[in-house]
């Protein structure tokens, strides 16, 4: 099991680029099941959470051809079943469940798995296909779908759940009839997966807002499409930059979904400069702290949450943070303390009061943005730090200690003992 290492302290300078957005990435593949035929996906990342669903694809019967455009050939599928074995470690592998019931009629999937950040339970997605003519039951684990045809109908979702829109956005494209989601999900990812299936010959209105109309076709084609940037790696070196003292541009950032973090960061003193999909980041002449409550989109993303807590960790006053999402996504509070942080946790609650700085200190990650958080603090740490369990970290960055480094962090890989 790997590790990274940290000597912090130093102020990162020069350029980076974001890479495609893994949640963009994920229900793309996934939709390409609904089309017969070779696909061309481009700015695919090079990530776990990818590898994991290209394995859980290829269980399908799915082949790909993998040089600088991804080629998903979907022309036959030898199985419907998403076994444990592959879902157990990425919650979004829940997302062939729509696509194989659209296209085979039938299917069966684990239930998922992935960070422990909360639950984050799949009622919606099922309730929405029942409503579709799903006959759905679950034995053993599994979900069990089947369905003669799919026919269109208004679905009013309770939370506007993001994988939940997905599945049932894909479902409804080949439904008899018009789905009318109510409540959808707004992030932009989803209006990403959206715009792949209008490429495919679907035919959707309201991409990007919260009420999804799709009309079912015959059929769907096979398609290429660019995979959009990744606002959040975005925003972690954006943190990055901002944690440091240092003085970096981000290349590629999707900077019109970022709008709520890209306040927060202003508002405590980082200097931010926007030209195009560029964003140029100077260092604050003094780092306050500021309150930050996360919401869905378009408010402050859950995802960047214990990014911007380490950042407030060496503010001067104090911050206060409110997680509205998930109920366990506080976990890296205890972590961020082993470094001298000086953070109070009362329900959803997170009182940071800043400190002078932090020191450095071995810690262990919990979960994908948990993980970013503590590099992220081990930057700003006096001495060296050890980041532990990385592998949650492999699931959302591409090589980030390699693009770290070429900023001028001083931050490596290593064996953990």
């Amino acid at each position: 099991m790997d590790k990274i290492v940290i000597e912090g302290g130093i102020p990162l300078q020069g350029e980076v680029a974001s890479s495609g957005a893994k949640n963009a990435a994920l229900p793309i593949l996934a939709a390409t099941l609904l089309a017969p035929g070779i696909h061309h996906l481009s700015n695919v990342p090079n990530l776990a959470d990818i590898r994991t669903a290209k394995k859980l694809l290829a269980n399908l019967g799915v082949k790909f051809t993998d040089h600088e455009v991804l080629a998903v050939d979907t022309s036959r599928l030898t199985s419907c079943e998403a076994p444990y074995a592959l879902v157990k470690t990425m919650r979004a592998a829940v997302l062939v469940l729509g696509p194989l019931v659209a296209r085979a009629g039938e299917a069966r999937v684990s239930l998922p798995g992935g960070c422990a950040i909360g639950a984050r339970p799949i009622n919606l997605h099922l309730k929405g296909l029942e409503e579709m003519g799903v006959r759905v039951t679950l034995k053993h684990g599994y979900v069990e779908a089947k369905v003669h045809r799919l026919h269109g109908a208004p679905i009013h979702l309770e939370l506007p759940s993001v994988t939940g829109t997905e599945n049932l956005m894909m479902a409804a494209t080949l439904a008899a009839g018009t789905t009318v989601i109510h409540n959808a999900a707004q992030e932009p990812e989803v209006a990403d997966l959206a715009r792949f299936l209008v490429a495919m010959g679907a035919e959707i209105d309201g991409i990007g807002t919260d009420v999804l109309t799709i009309r079912g076709v015959q059929s769907l084609s096979p398609a290429s499409h660019t995979i959009m940037p990744d606002r959040i790696e975005a925003a972690t070196y954006l943190t990055a930059a901002a944690i440091t003292q240092g003085e970096v541009t981000i290349r590629g950032v999707p900077c019109e979904h970022l709008t709520a973090v890209l306040d927060k960061f202003q508002e405590a003193g980082v200097r931010l400069a926007i030209e195009d999909s560029q964003l140029k980041v100077k260092p604050a002449k003094h780092l306050v702290g500021v309150d930050v409550m996360t919401h869905p989109y378009p408010g402050f993303p859950t995802d960047m949450q214990a990014q911007f807590m380490a950042l407030m960790c060496i503010a001067e006053g104090a911050s206060l943070i409110t997680e509205n999402i998930f109920e366990k996504r506080f976990m890296h509070v205890s972590e961020l303390r082993r470094l001298g942080a000086d953070i109070v946790v009362s329900g959803n609650h997170a009182l940071v009061r800043g400190v002078r700085c932090l020191q450095g200190a071995p810690v262990m990650a919990t979960d994908l943005r948990a993980s970013a958080s503590l590099v992220l603090a081990g930057l700003a740490a006096q001495g060296v730090t050890e980041v532990h369990r990385v592998y949650h970290l492999d699931r959302g960055y591409e090589q980030l200690e390699h693009k770290l480094s070429a900023l001028g962090a001083r931050i490596w890989r290593a064996k953990a003992d």
